[in-house]
């Protein structure tokens, strides 16, 4: 039985480069992947781009109105001969909660196995739509671990504007965009950055 994976972790803990390490092994013994990335991220287009450098064309962009289940079932009708021996996905927290299902249909359904990488949670440690869904039903859920600055194990996606962490604005702000960077942070470093931030703007930070 064909399984649905979410492989999640932190910013900088080598998403994108395992994901086409599992391409390249398909690959190499002849099978074919079909590779997906929902269009909301802009960073590098219809590439994926590892942060060692590695890069690699996407097969389809995703757009948020799009049915992946119809997408691949039409593949495999159409040519059976070059259906998918599996479907991989980047930055896997922005599909809709309909898209999750869609995928974990597509191993119900066509008996192929969806291996989806992605976030957890937000930089404000609230979990994205997409990825929430995806940790409800995946057959099998894994944590890509690394590390803090400080050495300690990072589970937190702090946001920078500017060089400065911020942790007020929309859920969605794209890496290397507008400014915008990401730092991997343990939840010590984070809530004491977090502390400074409030402080910074004369607010007391929010509890709860």
């Amino acid at each position: 039985m064909a399984k649905l994976y979410y492989r999640y972790g932190a910013m900088n803990s080598g998403k994108s480069t395992a994901l086409m390490q599992v391409a390249h092994n398909y690959e190499e013994r002849g099978m074919q992947v079909l590779l997906l990335k929902p269009s909301i991220d802009t960073k590098a287009g219809a590439r994926l781009i590892s942060r060692l450098g590695v890069s690699r064309p996407v097969d389809l962009l995703i757009t948020p109105e799009m049915d992946v289940l119809e997408i691949v079932r039409r593949r495999v009708e159409e040519d059976p001969a070059s259906a998918p021996a599996c479907v991989l996905s980047d930055e896997s927290q922005f599909f809709t909660p309909a898209q999750a299902e869609q995928l974990f249909r597509i191993t119900v359904e066509l008996n192929i196995p969806v291996i989806c990488y992605g976030l957890r949670t937000d930089f404000s440690l609230k979990g994205f739509p997409g990825s929430t869904r995806l940790l409800e039903l995946a057959h099998a859920i894994e944590e890509m671990k690394t590390i803090c600055t400080c050495g300690r194990k990072a589970i937190c996606n702090a946001r920078k504007v500017g060089g400065q962490f911020v942790f007020e604005g929309d859920q969605v702000a794209i890496d290397q965009e507008n400014d915008v960077e990401y730092q991997s942070l343990c939840p010590q470093c984070y809530f004491a950055e977090r502390e400074k931030f409030y402080a910074r703007i004369g607010r007391p930070a929010p509890r709860g």
